[in-house]
């Protein structure tokens, strides 16, 4: 399968490029968010483009996308407001081309931006490895209190924040899980499968696969 480039619109007149790969038999879809631009972070970083590889073979489209600033896409950082604008308008994009549901992930900076964003069309939240230190205007409330499930991947060796830390700030959220990856850092170097397996189990439980 071959990555369909694609311009996503923000309701403040910015255009972010992306890419888009439809599944085969695909019974849901995803929209995955990039670490902090900042530093270095993009679309093609190792977790992001490991997911964006691999799900589409599990029957699960994805979306991946450049926050604002970032190599192609229009504008400049925002400092976490602005970029849950992006993050709105890439749910809006694959609302407006698919009817399977949707859940929204994201790693290190990316799962900040999506525990920002609380969309009626989502089936639910896959968090990796959030740093929980990049608020945006709307914080993280709106996602805690969601009954929607949410799936927080946890690298046990982070170089940012112990995942104990990371458990006891979201001890009161609903419908929450945390899964922590053995060996991983916070980059998952060697670790990508595992990231790989949560997602799309959580992917499948959300969304009822067919198989």
């Amino acid at each position: 399968m071959n990555p369909v480039p694609v311009s996503v619109a923000t309701d403040d007149g910015l255009v972010l490029e992306g890419e888009w790969l439809a599944a085969e038999a695909a019974f849901a879809s995803i929209v995955l968010c990039h670490p902090h631009p900042q530093y270095g972070g993009s679309m093609r970083s190792i977790v992001t483009s490991a997911l964006f590889d691999a799900l589409p073979r599990r029957q699960i489209s994805c979306l991946r996308f450049n926050f604002r600033g970032v190599e192609g896409s229009e504008g400049e950082h925002a400092g976490g407001r602005g970029e849950t604008r992006d993050v709105h308008a890439a749910i809006e994009w694959v609302t407006a081309r698919s009817a399977h549901p949707i859940v929204l992930s994201g790693w290190s900076f990316g799962a900040d931006m999506a525990l920002c964003v609380a969309d009626p069309v989502l089936r639910g939240w896959v968090a990796i490895a959030p740093p929980l230190r990049f608020r945006a205007a709307d914080d993280y409330g709106a996602v805690a209190r969601d009954p929607r499930p949410k799936l927080l991947e946890l690298a046990a060796n982070d170089e940012f924040r112990a995942p104990a830390e990371i458990e006891a700030e979201t001890k009161d959220w609903a419908n929450t899980r945390r899964e922590t990856i053995a060996g991983a850092s916070h980059f998952f170097v060697g670790r990508t499968e595992r990231v790989v397996e949560l997602t799309a189990g959580f992917v499948r439980e959300v969304a009822g696969s067919p198989g």
